[in-house]
Formats: C-alpha cells, sequence, structure tokens
C-alpha cells in the first residue's frame, strides 16, 4: 500500500511524486569531471551567470545514472562573506532545481548528457525573482544549444 520514497500526507491519499528534487546523482560534484568542463567544455554569459557545458557521454563505459549534472560557484572577490556566497548558491539551486525539467527531458529524449556549471558574476545580491528568470532563461537556451550541436555533429 506504501511505497517507500513517496510523500503521504494523510493514509487515505495517493503519494506525491518527487519529482522536485535535487538528488545526489544530479549534482556535479567529481573533482574530475569540473575540471574538464572548464578545460573542455562551451560556455556562454548570460548576466548574472557565466555557464560552463559539456554535452554528450560524460563517463564512458558506465551506463548513465543521471541525464543533466548540475554545479554552482561564487567568486570570493565580489562577495567576501560566506553567507552572501551561500545565499546565492542557495537561491540559485533553488530557481534550477524547479526549472529543470525542461533541460532534464530533452537529454532524456536525446539519450545523451549533460553536465553543466554555473559562476555568478554579479557584484549584488540578487533578488529570488530575478535568478528564477534568469535560471529559466539559461535553461532553454542550452535546449535549443544541445539541439542544435546533435544536429551538426563536428
Amino acid at each position: 500500500m506504501y511505497s517507500p520514497g513517496a510523500i503521504y500526507f494523510c493514509k487515505n491519499i495517493e503519494p506525491i511524486a518527487k519529482q522536485f528534487t535535487l538528488g545526489k546523482n544530479e549534482r556535479l560534484k567529481s573533482r574530475k569531471l569540473i575540471e574538464r568542463v572548464f578545460r573542455e567544455g562551451k560556455n556562454f554569459a548570460l548576466y548574472p551567470y557565466r555557464v560552463y557545458y559539456i554535452n554528450g557521454i560524460l563517463q564512458a563505459g558506465s551506463p548513465p545514472a543521471f541525464n543533466v549534472q548540475f554545479g554552482v560557484g561564487i567568486g570570493k572577490k565580489n562577495f567576501k562573506k560566506a553567507v552572501d556566497r551561500n545565499r546565492i548558491k542557495r537561491l540559485t539551486r533553488e530557481a534550477y532545481r524547479l526549472q529543470k525539467n525542461i533541460l532534464q527531458e530533452n537529454r532524456r529524449q536525446k539519450d545523451k548528457q549533460l553536465a553543466l556549471f554555473l559562476i555568478y558574476t554579479g557584484k549584488e545580491l540578487p533578488e529570488y525573482d530575478k535568478l528564477y528568470e534568469k535560471i529559466g532563461v539559461i535553461l532553454k537556451k542550452l535546449v535549443t544549444i544541445t539541439d542544435e550541436n546533435i544536429a551538426d555533429p563536428a
């Protein structure tokens, strides 16, 4: 009757699927892969972010446990206090978490993977609404860019 991992509000209601989570497999944590994203990946800027990404198969020889891996960073130069840097990271992760389905569905349909790293380059503390809007634009742009790369293999 009860399925593990589902969220229940009362016993008579069907479980709610956990589709808006940002799990361990979805985070970009491997130092090797992060270095590869910066070294070999492509990038573009969309204020207040600089976006680095690698499109295609990320780990050869192993079946993909994920379609998209995501990471975020903020420089110490513009935000001296860790509290400010952590707040921006938290807001960015939340905005990504709520909108990631656009990109994940696209990658799942194409049977490809994507490693994505965002660097916040703004100089002031952002409001959540603006970050949410910018993350949405970035994800839509990534969908179009990665689709073009698949159609034109070079």
